[in-house]
């Protein structure tokens, strides 16, 4: 697959528990749902999504490493570790593609410790509060984002 046409999604602690999982945050959809949905939304748009999830932060950030030459973009809900992980923040800050952090809720909303996110600063914008839906939007601003001037064209 070419860097030029490939999404890196990213998946984060715990993701691999959605449908089961406090559905009154995270909703009733699984992870394999999510992925498929969101392989179908970036197809109709000319791009291809490999997807890694993992519970280990260190196979996170070797699989952005990696992304900086298969990839040009990447969409990521690190889930917890958006809150405190700084080594996650850097290996985004070296990929030069376009970034998109998801939630499925709003942090915002929620707990303090969730108003922080240390990825806010290395990614292009951020999604959250909209359930499934997000990875959608998420998407359709890689497309937008890759399509304009001075980013890596699709």
């Amino acid at each position: 697959m070419s860097a030029q046409r490939e999404i890196l999604l990213v998946s984060g602690p715990n993701l691999d528990l959605l449908g089961e999982r406090d559905p009154r945050h995270y909703g009733t959809a699984t992870l394999d749902e999510i992925v498929e949905r969101t392989r179908r939304r970036a197809a109709a748009a000319g791009l291809a999504v490999r997807h890694v999830q993992s519970n280990a932060e260190s196979v996170l950030i070797e699989a952005v490493h990696e992304a900086r030459q298969t990839a040009a973009a990447l969409i990521i809900n690190a889930g917890a570790l958006t809150h405190s992980s700084w080594a996650l923040h850097d290996a985004l800050e070296a990929f030069a593609g376009v970034k998109v952090e998801v939630h499925l809720s709003n942090p915002a909303a929620r707990e303090g410790f969730r108003h922080v996110s240390t990825l806010a600063g290395v990614v292009n914008g951020t999604v959250a509060g909209f359930g499934p839906l997000g990875y959608d939007l998420a998407v359709d601003a890689v497309v937008a984002l890759l399509g304009a001037p001075g980013m890596p064209a699709a």
